[in-house]
């Protein structure tokens, strides 16, 4: 099971928890349209359903939608664009800490919070 719970059957609700946008059926994660914090219910609002934030995600970040394997290349847009360095459990923040960027090598080596470049020397 990929972990997110059946959508509610029209009631108010609904419209409660953080909205993240599934982009395609493929993918397995979400954006978040709305900061989460560690415990928050995501409500996706493409593919329907909720699922329990496992971390603190900042605006706009990608959520887990199910646990990706360490290796598993990780979809967004329908589209590969990395490769996770580490089991991913369901509802947690996908990133430079534990996603290998297919789309810039260089983004290996920015820091996690302020996208500094870890991997040059600055002299």
């Amino acid at each position: 099971m990929n972990g997110i719970s059946n959508p509610m059957n029209g009631t108010d609700e609904e419209s409660n928890g953080i909205p993240a946008l599934l982009l395609s059926e493929e993918d397995n994660v979400v954006t978040l349209l709305s900061p989460a914090e560690r415990g928050d219910e995501v409500r996706i609002l493409s593919g329907g359903g909720t699922l329990a934030a496992a971390d603190s995600i900042p605006l706009y970040h990608k959520m887990a939608l199910r646990f990706i394997s360490r290796g598993e290349t990780v979809l967004k847009y329908g589209v590969a664009i990395g490769r996770a360095r580490q089991d991913i459990p369901a509802g947690a923040w996908v990133h430079l800490h534990n996603l290998e960027s297919f789309l810039d090598e260089k983004s290996s080596f920015l820091d996690l919070h302020t996208g500094v470049d870890t991997g040059r020397r600055y002299e």
